[in-house]
């Protein structure tokens, strides 16, 4: 079955304000352009009994999903802890990551000029960030070497754990696309289909719109109502979307229902995510 694709959003400070997520709209890109399509997104703050139920479901889904920050070591950094949680795992000191994590130390210590110390207990600490659930698989960081984690879930899904700062989680994010679901690109590409139209009342499409849903599944239509458009005034963009092969006759059923019930209809659109299979 093709998978369903699912993004964790971690951190007080996306729900505060205090930042602004970005990562919601960018793995909606990624995704669209490998022909690929986000079902869902979830923020959660960081509350570790809240995150560890968020990701029990994520991994009982048999999606993929992409969770961002809270893989770090300090106090408020929760996720490793929780995913071991929520898998009913303990959390283990992945070799690799700490052969990787070891050899970023070693440079950085090289850069500043000092000898390395191993045993310095700052370093040690910093060993934390590979501790990773038990059975875990790395996500290798191009930005500084410190690694993200897989964890497998239930029915092929997984969830993939990458920091929160974007210059390494999108990376990182990209190259788990496309060194693990490649066979996927290209399934799910996305086109949709709409229309303007002029002083319409949604109640008095809604018979067409759930006619075309049920005869055109999985084809979804939506309705977006505006009052004070700058150019289009009061008006409805009504429209449909879905698989591209499958919105054609959707499309056209939708144009003939709007003629038979004398709508006033304006510009029509196409809008189709960049794929770049």
């Amino acid at each position: 079955m093709k998978p369903h694709w699912g993004l964790i959003v971690v951190g007080d400070e996306i729900l505060s304000g205090k930042r602004v997520d970005k990562h919601f709209a960018k793995v909606i890109d990624l995704l669209a352009a490998r022909g690929l399509a986000l079902s869902y997104a979830e923020y959660v703050g960081d509350a570790p009994d809240r995150i560890t139920a968020v990701l029990q479901r994520a991994f009982a889904s048999g999606d993929v999903v992409f969770s961002t920050g809270g893989i770090g070591a300090t106090p408020d950094d929760h996720m490793r802890q929780c995913a071991a949680r929520a898998l009913g795992v303990p959390l283990q000191l992945h070799p690799q990551a700490q052969a990787l994590i070891v050899e970023r130390m070693r440079e950085t210590a090289q850069q500043q000029g000092v000898a390395f110390d191993p045993e310095r207990p700052d370093n040690i600490h910093r060993l934390n960030m590979g501790c990773f659930p038990a059975g875990a698989s790395i996500i290798p960081n191009p930005y500084n070497k410190i690694p993200g984690f897989s964890c497998a879930g239930g029915s092929g899904g997984a969830v993939h754990f990458v920091p929160g700062f974007p210059v390494m989680a999108w990376p990182m994010i990209e190259w788990v696309l496309d060194t693990h679901y490649a066979q996927w690109f290209g399934s799910q590409v996305q086109q949709e289909r709409s229309v303007i139209v002029y002083e319409a009342m949604e109640a008095a499409l809604t018979p067409l719109m759930q006619r075309i849903e049920e005869v055109h599944a999985p084809v979804r239509v939506f309705s977006l109502p505006s009052v004070d458009h700058p150019v289009h005034g009061r008006h409805i963009e009504l429209g449909v979307k879905g698989a591209s092969v499958a919105v054609e006759p959707a499309w056209q059923e939708l144009l003939t229902g709007l003629h038979q019930l004398g709508a006033k209809c304006g510009p029509q659109m196409v809008r189709e995510p960049g794929f770049r299979g």
